[in-house]
């Protein structure tokens, strides 16, 4: 090694993994450490969960705000339906079941009053009301009590069916079964990507240690996630899903990037090379590779910070911890673990290749014999990389030779599958998206087939001048009277639902709707009230400030934030992997080029998404009932996480092609170099991933099981078209233009014919010649 002066010049990456490697314990013990005082940090701060008003949005907001102002923000609410059990429905016994309710009911602390017995219309069913104190939160700890004594009733009651539903009831149960699904996940998740990672390296210990260390970026990014949500408010529990996803998946990749390169520079040197020097080696490439992917993937997932929503905060807040943590794992754990295992992650190859080669193979490597190339799985393969698949380089050579053609064949597979995006229809999550396997939602599907009225409605609020409000009392019966006989509002034959406050400067009126939220007639209703109806009657109260919220306006114009948000966050991440690009490769091409396979790879998952769950042909084998459109947040949620990891596997790709480059290689050549070199490890990546990403499949919640379909077809999109032939056609199109403005080497090799002993030819070793051209010097690498 160099002197101070060498060493101070060397990248952060290199320096650190030095110093764990040569003091492993300290290193393993201080991240541990470090992974507990995160934790810790958890359970100190807490939680800061997102208030009620952090999620208003639009116009529905503005009235939610007015209504909260006017402390007339209706209270919670569970509704009690009793129907006939196996038997014929009997009145008097349902009559005496609800008298039985309301006396259980109105025994708890929590309950401020119950109403009913209400008749349905067809007289099958009773409803009773029961009204909570305090608001939605509160009624989410008081819930529990209410469903014991209903489960109390129903045993008293066997001969009738008696369940309750409500706004509080379903969230819990929705979250609950949410939390065991992530939990079969994780049971799924876990020993799949172990098994994956022991077909990949043959050794228990290293197929363990991206297991270990994705685990331990989870459980770090927990623990910060508590002090973080003071800054962005915990969305009710929404990044928790995201943090598991994606810690697994760039936590097993960062490991499994580095950890392969350190084997191929054992391998490379036929065991001679020692782990530490292995591991620096690694850290000069891999491990700047895995800095500038976590760099990616963050900027990503930050764009989700200009949707201005609760939600996508949290969830970027999470994600972003947890793939900072595991970069962070990766640079000082991970060389510690390494140096300190030593051959047992070598695998029995790896030993078998040290037995074989012996002294010669050192030898070998320090004349440069047999060292030209990139290191792939320890394969033999024509090229000139010595570690290169030879399936990946056979699959090459056709594109290579008809790069035109093989360009032209991608994108028309990518406008194929791209083109039903453009048909795509956004739905927000309501009632009707949860799973009938909760049986609140199952209990709310038959309350409302039974009483219309009680499904969704709109709320309309006015504020105006006290001196106004027997005209806005005047106006807002018109109103009502005027939705009667309109088949997009329910039947309502008594006198307007009209509230007002103490002040008497603002007024509420319900509407009941006899549709569900994402229905079309739902969404007509919405826009007669707020386009018709509002400004002919209510809209002519001087002075009078008008506002529309409910299930139906709340999330109608949130979707309409975010189509308003979405073209600012795709811009700022186009723009953060363009700038993350060029910083990494010096190539305004290679920048350009990463951003329009990332949007490429975006679309073909919209539009996989379109047709999946537009259509009903996927019902069955993924287990969902299809509501006609894909859900408003997915689109986005697909956006953010496959740019970030798109722009991952670009960066690990391009990274061992300008290798080739730099130590001379032509350009085209360098690409086969580079992508034949790098496929075992990035597609086992790619299977790992898709493997975590299926496992949420296995989640009984529409949301997730899009954002998985999308991630998956995404990840193995990129693996059989981007890689396979859309960018190593465009590489071979490109040819020395590939570098633009920078002149490589390999540049000036491009104009010659590619022979045996030609001056551009390398005689060091691949690592080394990385490891040299990252140092600035020469004297850096392994003598």
């Amino acid at each position: 090694m160099r002197g101070s002066k060498g060493s101070s010049r060397q990248p952060v990456t290199v320096r650190t993994a030095r110093w764990c490697a040569t003091h492993p314990w300290r290193a393993i013990v201080g991240w541990v450490l470090l992974v507990v005082l995160c934790l810790g940090a958890g359970v100190a701060t807490g939680t800061n969960k997102g208030t009620f008003a952090d999620f208003w949005v639009g116009e529905a907001g503005r009235a939610e705000a007015l209504a909260d102002e006017g402390h007339l923000t209706p209270a919670p609410v569970e509704k009690l339906l009793i129907t006939g059990g196996k038997g014929k429905f009997d009145p008097a016994a349902a009559r005496s079941a609800a008298a039985d309710l309301e006396r259980r009911m109105r025994t708890l602390p929590s309950v401020t009053d119950v109403d009913g017995p209400i008749r349905s219309g067809d007289g099958g069913a009773l409803l009773v009301t029961v009204t909570l104190r305090g608001d939605k939160e509160t009624a989410k700890k008081d819930v529990d009590a209410l469903l014991a004594r209903t489960a109390e009733t129903q045993r008293a009651h066997p001969e009738l069916r008696i369940e309750e539903t409500g706004s509080a009831s379903i969230s819990n149960a929705v979250n609950d079964q949410q939390g065991k699904d992530l939990q079969r996940t994780e049971m799924i998740s876990l020993p799949v990507t172990f098994l994956i990672l022991l077909v990949v390296f043959g050794a228990v210990v290293a197929a363990g240690i991206p297991v270990l260390l994705a685990l331990l970026a989870f459980a770090g990014a927990v623990g910060l996630y508590g002090p973080a949500s003071w800054l962005f408010p915990d969305a009710g529990g929404a990044a928790l899903s995201v943090i598991f996803m994606l810690g697994m998946a760039v936590g097993v990749d960062y490991s499994l990037f580095y950890l392969k390169r350190v084997r191929e520079e054992r391998e490379r040197s036929g065991g001679t090379l020692s782990h530490a020097a292995a591991v620096e080696l690694a850290a000069a490439t891999s491990g700047r590779a895995i800095v500038e992917s976590g760099l990616a993937v963050a900027l990503s997932l930050g764009g989700l910070y200009l949707m201005d929503d609760v939600i996508f905060s949290s969830i970027a807040t999470g994600a972003i911890l947890v793939t900072l943590v595991a970069v962070g794992g990766s640079l000082t754990i991970l060389p510690a673990l390494l140096a300190k295992l030593g051959p047992r992650v070598d695998g029995r190859r790896g030993r078998a290749n040290r037995s074989r080669s012996g002294n010669s193979t050192e030898a070998n490597r320090r004349s440069g014999r047999g060292s030209s190339g990139s290191g792939g799985f320890g394969k033999k393969g024509s090229g000139s990389g010595s570690g290169n698949s030879k399936v990946w380089t056979a699959l090459l050579r056709p594109v290579m030779r008809r790069p035109l053609a093989t360009l032209l064949v991608g994108l028309a597979a990518t406008a194929a599958l791209a083109l039903p995006a453009l048909n795509m229809k956004l739905g927000t999550e309501g009632t009707e998206t949860f799973p009938d396997s909760v049986p609140a939602v199952a209990a709310y599907d038959r309350l409302t087939a039974a009483f219309p009225d009680q499904g969704a409605s709109h709320l309309v609020l006015v504020r105006s001048d006290a001196a106004h409000t027997g005209a806005v009392a005047d106006a807002l019966n018109r109103l009502s009277e005027r939705t009667k006989g309109d088949p997009l509002f329910a039947a309502n034959d008594g006198a307007p639902s009209l509230r007002t406050s103490a002040d008497g400067r603002t007024t509420l009126l319900e509407l009941p709707v006899p549709h569900t939220q994402n229905s079309p007639e739902a969404t007509r209703s919405l826009e007669r009230l707020r386009a018709g109806l509002i400004p002919a009657t209510v809209g002519a109260v001087p002075g009078a400030e008008v506002a529309v919220s409910g299930e139906i306006a709340g999330g109608f114009d949130y979707a309409a934030h975010q189509s308003d948000r979405l073209p600012w966050v795709v811009v700022f991440v186009s723009l953060a992997c363009l700038a993350v690009m060029y910083a990494a490769f010096r190539s305004v091409v290679l920048a350009v080029l990463g951003v329009l396979l990332n949007l490429a790879a975006v679309m073909v998952s919209w539009g996989v998404l379109t047709l999946v769950f537009q259509g009903t042909w996927a019902q069955g084998p993924l287990d969902f009932e299809s509501l006609g459109f894909v859900g408003s947040r997915t689109p986005l949620m697909v956006f953010a996480i496959l740019v970030g990891l798109s722009t991952d596997y670009q960066i690990f790709v391009v990274s061992r092609i300008r290798e080739a480059v730099l130590r001379g290689v032509p350009t085209r050549q360098a690409v086969v170099d580079g992508i034949a070199g790098s496929a075992g490890v990035v597609t086992s990546a790619a299977v790992i991933m898709v493997s975590v990403f299926v496992s949420f499949l296995f989640i009984d919640r529409i949301e997730m099981k899009q954002i998985a379909v999308g991630l998956t077809v995404a990840v193995l999109f990129d693996a059989v078209v981007l890689r396979a032939l859309i960018l190593p056609s465009a590489l071979a199109l490109l040819g020395e233009r590939t570098w633009w403005p920078v002149r490589m080497p390999g540049a000036a090799a491009e104009r010659l014919d590619s022979k045996a002993g030609s001056p551009y030819a390398s005689t060091a070793p691949a690592g080394y010649a990385g490891y040299a051209e990252h140092t600035g010097h020469e004297g850096a690498g392994p003598r």
